[in-house]
């Protein structure tokens, strides 16, 4: 990963460093310690972040620019359905007193926590870092009938050396304090928490909060902090078993309560279901797929428009960092489906995310709360649904459209497929 880039202005001037880390995939390999090729192609990279930060007042163009949008949106800053308790319970208390599904799921998570190192590492750790790449991309293909727009599109697998590429930084102070920075081809996206709210940030849309309790970033539970992952299932039930990739695994499942659902719906978003599975080795007890499907309900005027968000992570490459195994790589699929009482309406939309780990690190010094901080022009009343880019009468989750397609900015909002869409008429009113 690149972390410093050259004074463009002062040829023996001290290098930059950057907020965010860049692959070194994305310069050419002949020339890799600075120079002006590199420096030319770091402003290359990076400009179309400038560009697509524009007003609400002007234009958009779609393909590329949109899918980008979409990518970031929906992979890159997901939150776990319920909020995570940062001290951890005993497993074993009460085991026997339970129904056995429940008394199972606890046993498989005691037998995970000491697969990634056992209790006394995880309480050692107070704060975490963790630095990355990502690939990305989209392929959409659809389901109604009548129309050329709704024909078939294959979904290709992501391939190494295709797609959208880019870095991210996390910090981590206990569950309920993060920090995330991503930049995908220039376009950057920041969420965090500061125990109180949860917000995004992104270059096309203003700050906005989380509807609801701060919860944990999903990418932190793809193997990145395993005291989080055990808390969170610790209150699950075992569903029975399944082979991933060969491996045999338990399945233990999550729902968060009604109540939980209820804070983060408006009137006029409901969630209907927000549901979580683990997918545990039985050979070795470490987490190897997360998943979590959602299902929203849009009320607009007297119909309804059905979102359902899948979103399966396959995790890889554990490797032990001061005595807690910590997964390197991995794998998302993220499926979006948007359908109605009109069949020809129905869309599907399905992204990949490849990503490994170049650095982690425990107990930072100095990670105070300033580090945590919300952007100052956070607006809690106003909120999104996931991050999907969505008009009103748009058919989405997505529709890859050609270059030339263009969208007007004032129509488009940032929603969080797992909150709300109360600045939607707002936003169209512009």
């Amino acid at each position: 990963m690149r972390k410093l880039c050259p004074n463009s202005d002062r040829e023996f001037g001290l290098e930059t460093v950057l907020e965010v880390p860049i692959p070194e995939e994305m310069f050419p390999s002949g020339n890799k310690h600075g120079g002006a090729k590199p420096w030319q192609n770091m402003k290359s990279w990076m400009r179309s972040s400038n560009e697509r930060a524009q007003p609400a007042n002007a234009n958009l163009s779609g393909g590329r620019n949109m899918e980008i949008q979409l990518l970031l949106g929906v992979v890159g800053a997901p939150l776990i359905p319920l909020p995570v308790r940062s001290d951890h319970q005993p497993v074993n208390r009460n085991i026997k007193d339970q129904p056995i599904e429940a008394s199972m799921a606890k046993y498989i998570v005691k037998q995970y926590i000491a697969a990634v190192g056992g209790e006394k590492a995880l309480s050692s750790i107070d704060s975490m870092y963790a630095m990355g790449k990502v690939t990305m991309g989209a392929s959409e293909f659809s389901t109604g009938e009548g129309n050329l727009n709704n024909k078939v599109v294959k979904v290709k697998s992501l391939k190494p050396g295709g797609g959208e590429m880019g870095g991210f930084v996390i910090w981590q102070k206990r569950p309920e304090l993060w920090c995330l920075e991503l930049m995908v081809s220039g376009c950057k996206i920041s969420a965090g928490s500061d125990g109180k709210v949860a917000w995004r940030q992104t270059p096309w849309h203003h700050s906005h909060a989380s509807r609801g309790p701060p919860r944990p970033l999903r990418r932190s539970l793809q193997g990145l902090d395993p005291r989080s992952t055990a808390n969170l299932f610790s209150n699950s039930i075992c569903i029975g078993e399944k082979t991933i990739n060969d491996e045999d695994c338990f399945v233990l499942k999550l729902e968060p309560e009604s109540s939980s659902l209820s804070a983060r719906s408006s009137s006029n978003v409901e969630i209907i279901r927000h549901t979580v599975w683990g997918y545990f080795s039985q050979r070795t007890g470490l987490l190897v797929q997360l998943k979590d499907a959602h299902l929203l309900r849009i009320k607009s005027g007297d119909d309804s428009i059905f979102w359902e968000t899948t979103m399966e992570s396959l995790i890889q490459d554990y490797r032990p960092i001061d005595g807690v195994n910590i997964a390197h790589a991995g794998r998302t699929a993220a499926s979006l489906f948007r359908f109605g009482e009109s069949s020809e309406k129905h869309s599907r939309t399905r992204m990949e995310e490849i990503w490994t780990i170049e650095e982690v690190d425990f107990n930072i010094k100095g990670l105070s709360m300033d580090c945590f901080l919300p952007p100052g022009d956070l607006k809690k009343e106003e909120e999104g649904c996931g991050g999907v880019v969505v008009a009103k009468d748009a058919r989405f989750p997505f529709k890859i459209r050609a270059s030339t397609a263009r969208v007007s900015a004032s129509k488009v909002v940032a929603i969080d497929v797992e909150d709300d869409l109360d600045n939607m008429e707002s936003d169209e009113e512009l």
